[in-house]
């Protein structure tokens, strides 16, 4: 018997049996092979072996080569068809800890966000997994948000092999361009195999897709990797060579994964320095100011801050900063906080050039005022592309920074310790600096404490007590309105971050809480038909008691919820109207319970209804694990009245 088994697995079997164990193998034929003796034969068995180590190989080649090009996160969406990606993604946590972080996410829509949030606060390249068919369909706003915001998002979808495809099988539909234009790659990759050829192949595809992605660049973007598996589903993971089979050792001098950015040329840099020498100049700093890696490292970020500084200096440019752009965290007087209270008034600064990094602002009317003024409009994109009212005289093709060192190199390069300093400053950016401030101290002097009304006096109380070193999350909507509106600049480092890329509410609190794992301290503004939208995230609660209990550190997250009860940001709008229609389209009016929604998964609640009370319940939840939530109950109507005087 012992011979004849050896036969078998060195192929010399008959035509019959080779057709049964196929037919076996594909769940076509229940019944197991017999041999020549009449008893049940082990080939199908170890054949199935073969195909669980072989389905290891090929899954744990492509994990391998994803993290020797700098993938660290991955973010699973339970499912069948996924299993060898999900499998082999926990086995990489167990076997390299916090090198590989791995999270779970019942909510596939909620998953996807997660790991956008991740990616946001890293700017590496965050993996998410889910099965197929309506699973893979829920990643959808979340990889149209990466599109837009430059975010690399992996998305690792299961699917079913080709010859099940469109017979009807469940849970089975074309998965090839899911996502249609809104990824920079998509790659349908062959049936699992061990067999060289196909172990190379799979580990080209994971460097291509993480150089697509392009993570740690302003030119980041999604990439959709399909894999169609066929049963049996698991594979296996206890192979100690999982990760190592055909893997090519780079030179010690080189890392695996070797990236090039665009430099501008010294004759591009000249020409446009003596542009900017000759007339008067605004910088326009929205989302995307600083580069990925900065967002992540407050120390690469302050070395970056000192150019843009300098900058700022060199060629007397005053930074209008949105609260995205990071440069309100800097207390020097070229940093203009209140931009969207200057422009279109009558004390703005006449100005004729401006110069654009990253997204355009929160502020419209910022936008509008530099329409109305037909001043020359340079804008510094890597893609060339952000211009959508056609408003542009000049894109430079590069980064931020690679933009303002050489025009530094070109200009009068101030000494940028003076800088950092507050040495005496240009004209320009000293008469920006002057309303600015006059504005700031309106703003500090105001008794916010009396008005329990209105947003903005929580949203100071919230600016004063956060922790420095904190990441803010702000959602869309009124959130991020009134954070513009209030957050004066300060000497209190902060990350902020939202998804401004669509302006969505769908997805907001998943994406904070993914951004949140970088942090010790995440403070969230939203308001109630944000949080309506993503309420099932907050049962991420339990999966961070579970890395907790895994060694990982559990981060403090507090949820600022202003409850309106409604969508009050139509109040502000033109299609603003007394009549029946406007409030049950428009204004929405909820009556929801929060604090109960938010004890059934575990998140405790605190409603609070003047600014002491929010102060007190603020600092109890600061540094507290896991998920807190502050209701703070407001009044719908009214909202333009309210703000009025801030805008």
């Amino acid at each position: 018997m012992a011979e004849k088994e050896a036969e078998t697995l060195r192929g010399e079997i008959t035509e019959p049996l080779r057709g049964e164990i196929a037919e076996t193998l594909r769940g076509e034929k229940g019944d197991a092979p017999v041999s020549e003796e009449g008893q049940a034969s082990d080939a199908p068995e170890l054949a199935a072996a073969h195909k669980k180590r072989a389905l290891g190989t090929y899954v744990g080649a492509f994990f391998d080569e994803l993290m020797r090009a700098g993938v660290r996160d991955v973010v699973v969406s339970p499912g069948s068809r996924s299993t060898p990606l999900s499998m082999v993604a926990h086995e990489a946590h167990a076997r390299f800890g916090s090198a590989f972080n791995l999270y779970l996410d019942i909510d596939e829509r909620g998953a996807a966000f997660f790991a956008l949030g991740i990616a946001k606060a890293t700017g590496r390249a965050v993996c998410v997994i889910c099965t197929s068919g309506t699973a893979l369909a829920n990643y959808y706003p979340a990889v149209m948000e990466a599109e837009i915001s430059r975010v690399p998002l992996i998305v690792l979808s299961g699917d079913r092999p080709a010859r099940l495809q469109g017979l009807g099988a469940p849970q089975t539909c074309d998965q090839s361009k899911a996502f249609s234009d809104h990824v920079r790659r998509f790659f349908a990759m062959p049936e699992p195999s061990d067999a060289p050829k196909y172990v190379a192949h799979v580990r080209q595809v994971a460097r291509e897709t993480v150089i697509a992605a392009a993570p740690g660049t302003h030119a980041s973007a999604p990439v959709h990797v399909n894999f169609p598996f066929d049963e049996p589903l698991v594979p296996d993971t206890s192979m100690p060579d999982l990760f190592d089979v055909g893997r090519v050792a780079a030179a010690d001098d080189l890392p695996a994964l070797v990236r090039t950015e665009h430099e501008l040329s010294s004759r591009d840099a000249a020409s446009l320095a003596d542009f900017l020498d000759s007339h008067t100049v605004v910088v326009l700093a929205g989302e995307g100011t600083f580069s990925a890696e900065a967002v992540a490292d407050s120390t690469r970020r302050d070395r970056e801050a000192q150019a843009l500084l300098a900058f700022a200096e060199c060629f007397d440019a005053p930074l209008l900063a949105d609260p995205l752009s990071h440069l309100r965290t800097y207390g020097h007087p070229a940093v203009i906080c209140g931009y969207d209270r200057i422009m279109g008034s009558d004390e703005m600064p006449a100005f004729d050039a401006v110069v654009r990094f990253g997204r355009y602002p929160v502020s419209k009317r910022a936008t509008q005022a530099i329409e109305a003024c037909h001043a020359a409009q340079i804008v510094v994109d890597p893609l060339a592309t952000r211009d959508f009212n056609s408003q542009t005289t000049t894109f430079v093709a590069a980064n931020p920074l690679d933009f303002v060192v050489a025009l530094l190199e070109a200009g009068t390069v101030p000494n940028p310790e003076e800088s950092m300093a507050y040495a005496p400053l240009p004209q320009n950016v000293h008469e920006w600096g002057l309303i600015d401030r006059a504005r700031t101290e309106r703003i500090l002097a105001t008794d916010f404490a009396a008005d329990s009304q209105f947003e903005g006096s929580y949203l100071r109380a919230m600016l004063e007590e956060i922790p420095a070193e904190s990441l803010l999350f702000t959602a869309n909507s009124m959130s991020v309105r009134a954070l513009d509106a209030f957050y004066v600049s300060q000497a209190k480092h902060l990350t902020v971050l939202a998804n401004r890329g669509l302006n969505g509410i769908d997805g907001t609190v998943s994406t904070a809480l993914g951004a949140a794992q970088s942090f010790k301290q995440t403070v969230m503004v939203t308001g109630d038909l944000t949080l309506l939208h993503d309420l099932n995230s907050l049962a991420l609660q339990g999966e961070m008691l579970l890395r907790e209990r895994q060694g990982s550190p559990r981060p403090s997250i507090v949820i600022v919820l202003l409850n309106n009860n409604g969508g009050a940001i139509f109040d502000m709008l033109p299609q603003k109207s007394d009549e029946s229609y406007f409030e049950r389209l428009f204004l929405t009016p909820q009556k929801v319970d929060f604090a109960a929604a938010a004890g059934a998964f575990g998140v405790p609640t605190a409603t609070v209804r003047t600014v002491a009370e929010f102060k007190q319940a603020f600092s109890g939840f600061l540094g507290e694990q896991g998920i807190s939530l502050i209701e703070v109950p407001l009044p719908l109507a009214g909202v333009r009245e309210r703000y009025d005087q801030y805008w």
